[in-house]
């Protein structure tokens, strides 16, 4: 499979200052798919602009012809699988059927709290995934829904006349842990990382490399055990988080070599965040713009 190129554009810019004409160029440039993330609050961006990702998407989707758009993740922290469901159909019916939802079980930020709980713990997190992700399967799916769950439940939840792709819009499941990379392999069309957090201070570009390989081979294993073939689920390589940090985006060439050791690793999609002046994203624009239009075809 050919290494596709998307782009993650923050929702920090007002609609009508900047934010559609952001989508529109991300389009223009030949992005794959264009994400936000789907958090109420996000790190240092906490304390200035920050609009919500499905209603940020949907704008997106009127301004927009062919650019698939998507959420990097969405989480439990803060959705509920029957109302996340109606919402996501919604946005596919408008988009015309060019909605991928990035989805993981969410961590201790800003979102885990929010709404007035107690942040969870890494097995309560998880626990609520392995429920989250199959009762929103069948809710995208199917007509009506009636379960009962631990932590999520739906009564005669109805979802017609469902997605526009089908069997229903693609999920793409963020995962490193055996539960979770078990969900990617059974309900996901494809797998996201940011590569191993452990490395992000200390380790080094050929140590990312080897946590990423290992990641992949256990994938893999749980493929295998669903009865999948791993080769049919796209992996996606979310940048910015690993020892290379933003200096992939510092020339065309140093993005080649970059794309070129992930791509040989099995990865079919890296997703570069749209530069950020005086944030952990600022990038050169024009450079920025220079890879979207000529690294990809550089790469065999």
């Amino acid at each position: 499979m050919s290494l596709r190129l998307s782009t993650v554009i923050l929702p920090v810019d007002r609609w009508h200052e900047g934010g559609r004409a952001t989508w529109q160029r991300a389009e223009e440039l030949g992005f794959h798919t264009a994400y936000t993330y789907d958090h109420l609050s996000w790190r240092t961006f906490r304390d200035g602009p920050w609009f919500g990702a499905l209603p940020t998407l949907t704008a997106a989707a009127t301004a927009t012809e062919r650019l698939r758009l998507g959420t990097l993740v969405t989480s439990p922290n803060f959705r509920h699988p029957v109302t996340l469901a109606k919402e996501l159909i919604s946005l596919d019916d408008v988009s015309g059927g060019r909605v991928t939802l990035g989805i993981g079980a969410g961590g201790n930020g800003f979102d885990a709290t929010a709404l007035g709980q107690e942040a969870w713990t890494p097995k309560e997190r998880a626990d609520r995934f392995a429920e989250f992700v199959p009762l929103l399967d069948r809710l995208l799916t199917e007509d009506a829904v009636s379960q009962r769950g631990t932590f999520y439940s739906a009564e005669e939840a109805r979802n017609i006349p469902g997605c526009v792709q089908r069997p229903r819009l693609p999920f793409a499941v963020a995962a490193t842990g055996p539960r979770g990379l078990r969900l990617a392999a059974r309900h996901g069309q494809a797998w996201v990382t940011t590569g191993d957090p452990k490395l992000y201070e200390t380790g080094t570009p050929e140590q990312s490399v080897e946590a990423l390989r290992g990641q992949i081979g256990r994938l893999g294993a749980a493929c295998e055990e669903a009865g999948r073939d791993v080769a049919d689920l796209g992996k996606v390589l979310l940048h910015g988080f690993t020892p290379d940090r933003n200096r992939p985006l510092d020339s065309v060439d140093a993005f080649v070599e970059f794309a070129g050791r992930h791509q040989e690793l099995g990865f079919t999609e890296i997703a570069v965040h749209w530069p950020i002046a005086g944030s952990d994203f600022a990038a050169d624009q024009a450079v920025f713009e220079k890879i979207a239009t000529e690294a990809v075809g550089q790469l065999s």
